[in-house]
């Protein structure tokens, strides 16, 4: 399967089609885990701003997020419409308008 321009749908699928048995078998708590790593690798690029390693470490994100959502019965684009398909879920706008001390 090769990805073009993947939907949250197509890198939910790809996940679980390459690692849907070893995550099940780990579970949502292992998974978690690997998750967080995967973030603090993240927050490790992000300081080097060095563009090859950020594209790779957002991608791991991704995917462990999508690996989750997956041992959960979650739908990513589901979830992403329903919480902000009308806008910001603070204030309802398009453009947000909640102020910086605001988490939408």
């Amino acid at each position: 399967m090769k990805l073009d321009s993947p939907t949250l749908a197509d890198v939910q699928q790809l996940i679980r089609t390459m690692y849907g048995w070893k995550d099940e078998k780990r579970g949502a708590e292992g998974t978690f885990l690997w998750f967080s790593e995967e973030v603090g690798e993240l927050a490790a690029a992000l300081r080097e701003e060095n563009l090859p390693e950020l594209e790779k470490e957002f991608a791991d994100v991704l995917a462990w997020l999508a690996t989750l959502a997956n041992i959960k019965g979650v739908d990513l684009g589901r979830a992403i419409q329903r919480k902000y398909g009308e806008g910001c879920p603070g204030c309802g706008r398009l453009v947000c308008q909640c102020g910086p001390e605001i988490k939408p």
